[in-house]
């Protein structure tokens, strides 16, 4: 058997795995794998300007596409301190990634060496497994055991700390003898999707939510072929968002406060039946939960377990993948349809497309500074179906999540749940790696952009064209909300007058940090617009720039501070946009004429 170091082994098994891509940064703890990485060659490592940025790209890897685990690479110390939020993030929305930290070398930890900290028991509560490897022979099933749990049952992320000493022993190692640890997920029985079944045809007004598992289980194809094959409206959570595509006739919008649709929360409030499958039941997604639960039965589908009743108890809950369950579930509704056993929900889903048709928001206005919606409703215009979306939290994700369209899964890539700001920037380019022919659009506010603006460098150094929307109004506006409560307005604006501002060409009066200027120095392309008519010939002149210099391009729109977003606390106590649109011209495009429209 042969002789390497435990890094080498390592190496060997991520190229085994599939894991192929990592980003982070060297330092003296890590440089053992880092050698072995240059080494073997077969690794892709993109150079991050800090560790938490690196861990945002490897989740953004992990989210373009079905199947990839990102990796994320950082020294001793801080830089295991840095993941902590990139950990948080892929934990929170289920994402696979896994990341390597150097460590003091074994016989120094607990004497408090330079740059030991214990960043097992730190990343523990936020993991599916935190270890630091001990042993150099436990490295081959260190890295095996972390593949099979962060792609088995709900996905997660890991963390294997390796102390320097570890990393450099020698050990006996066959790559070509090592395989891959079974996958373990559950799987829905035949009689648990009868049953699903059989609640859902003795409904009226039944709906199926769509959460992020089907997303994660690569499963949106079963999603809407169940839908169609039952004729019953789909309602995507915001982490499911795109599971069926927006213009298909039984998208029905989505639910709840934020990132809601006042259309989908009109025919949910006239359902009578719910069948939730791979979702959580967010708090964004269901507001007050009496209001939610009110006079409708459940059925919950979910990977996890402790899932099933974690926020309400449902009528009947089932332990599935949800890819597993959309399988069995269709070959029930395939041969009751066969049999004329399905009852006609037609009406039901034409009066859910009526609603859509009329319910639009208006989002089409001339007034400058510019309001966010026609930045929406001009990047509808711009950008396609083949777009994927990129976003963490802040007034431009939940307008975002309010205006654009989606057309397919993985289209809308979002920190749900953590929402750290400054995870936009990293993730996209992360997201370009895993889909490089793709067109990409990240959307930030001006204080997640600010956040991490300096891995723009790592877009224009390993050039990873993508288009950077920046919604710029220079307060935080959705901490300002919350602050309203208080009755005060404190220390939530990033404005001021810069001293380096120039005529004609600086930032906008009194709105601060030039955005164009700092990107500009990062080696990328940025243009400003300040007129709703500038909006549509910006972002064909960034995707312009884009191909020719394959690097990110970034279009700030400067906008009002004034905002009036959706904040209720229930269903139908939200707060509207401006109102609803009057004309076709002053709605969101391509959506509007839905009602009775094909798929």
């Amino acid at each position: 058997m042969a002789k390497m170091r435990t890094v080498d082994a390592i190496v060997a098994i991520l190229e085994k795995e599939g894991a192929t891509e990592a980003f982070g940064l060297p330092g003296a703890a890590i440089n053992p794998l880092y050698s072995a990485m240059r080494a073997h060659g077969g690794i892709r490592h993109t150079l991050a300007r800090h560790v938490e940025g690196a861990s945002h790209m490897a989740d953004g890897y992990s989210r373009a596409k079905a199947g990839n685990i990102g990796v994320c690479l950082g020294t001793s110390g801080p830089a295991g301190t840095d993941m902590i939020t990139g950990l948080y993030a892929a934990q929170a929305d289920s994402i696979p990634m896994l990341c390597f930290t150097g460590q003091a070398p074994v016989a120094k930890l607990h004497k408090e060496d330079f740059q030991a900290v214990d960043i097992e028991s730190i990343a523990k509560p936020l993991t599916k497994m935190a270890m630091t490897v001990l042993e150099p022979g436990q490295i081959p099933g260190a890295v095996q055991k972390a593949f099979q749990l962060m792609r088995s049952g709900r996905p997660g992320p890991v963390l294997l700390d390796l102390p320097f000493d570890v990393q450099m022993a020698q050990i006996d190692f066959d790559i070509d003898a090592y395989e891959p640890l079974p996958v373990e997920k559950p799987r829905a029985t035949r009689k648990q999707a009868e049953k699903a079944m059989d609640m859902l045809t003795a409904a009226q007004k039944p709906l199926i939510v769509a959460g992020g598992g089907i997303i994660n289980a690569d499963a949106a194809a079963q999603l809407v072929e169940l839908a169609e094959t039952l004729n019953v409206p789909v309602v995507p959570t915001l982490m499911g968002w795109g599971a069926i595509p927006d213009d298909h006739r039984l998208m029905a919008g989505m639910v709840g406060l934020q990132t809601s649709h006042k259309y989908g929360n009109a025919t949910f409030l006239e359902s009578d039946f719910v069948i939730g499958i791979g979702n959580r039941w967010a708090n964004r997604h269901t507001g007050s939960i009496e209001k939610y639960t009110a006079g409708r039965t459940f059925v919950h589908v979910d990977i996890e377990p402790t899932q099933i009743g974690r926020v309400f108890s449902p009528d009947f809950g089932i332990v599935s993948d949800a890819g597993a369950f959309l399988d069995t579930v269709l070959e029930v509704a395939r041969e009751r349809k066969a049999s004329g056993q399905l009852p006609d929900y037609t009406a039901w889903a034409e009066a859910a497309q009526a609603k859509r048709g009329r319910m639009q928001r208006k989002t089409h206005f001339d007034n400058v500074p510019m309001k966010p919606f026609r930045v929406y409703e001009e990047m509808n215009k711009a950008f396609g179906p083949d777009t994927t979306y990129v976003t963490t939290i802040g007034l431009s994700q939940i307008a975002g999540a309010q205006m654009l369209h989606v057309f397919g899964p993985r289209k809308w890539i979002n920190a749900g749940q953590a929402g750290p700001l400054g995870w936009t920037g990293p993730a996209a380019l992360g997201v370009v790696r895993g889909k490089p022919d793709e067109t990409v659009v990240a959307l930030s506010g001006d204080y997640d952009f600010q956040f991490m603006i300096e891995e723009l460098a790592v877009g224009a150094q390993f050039q990873l064209p993508y288009i950077h929307v920046v919604v710029n109004n220079s307060y935080l506006g959705l901490i300002r909300q919350s602050q309203r409560g208080f009755e005060m307005d404190y220390h939530v604006s990033l404005a001021f007058e810069n001293i380096n501002a120039e005529p004609e060409t600086g930032t906008a009066a009194g709105y601060g940090v030039d955005h164009v200027k700092v990107a500009e120095g990062l080696g990328c392309k940025a243009i400003r617009v300040e007129h709703p008519e500038d909006l549509g010939p910006a972002f064909e002149k960034a995707r312009a720039l884009m191909a020719e210099h394959r690097v990110p391009v970034v279009v700030e729109a400067i906008l009002e501070r004034v905002t009036n977003i959706a904040m209720g606390t229930e269903l139908d106590n939200v707060t509207e946009f401006e109102g609803l649109a009057e004309t076709p011209e002053d709605a969101p495009t391509a959506i509007v004429a839905l009602a009775g429209a094909g798929s």
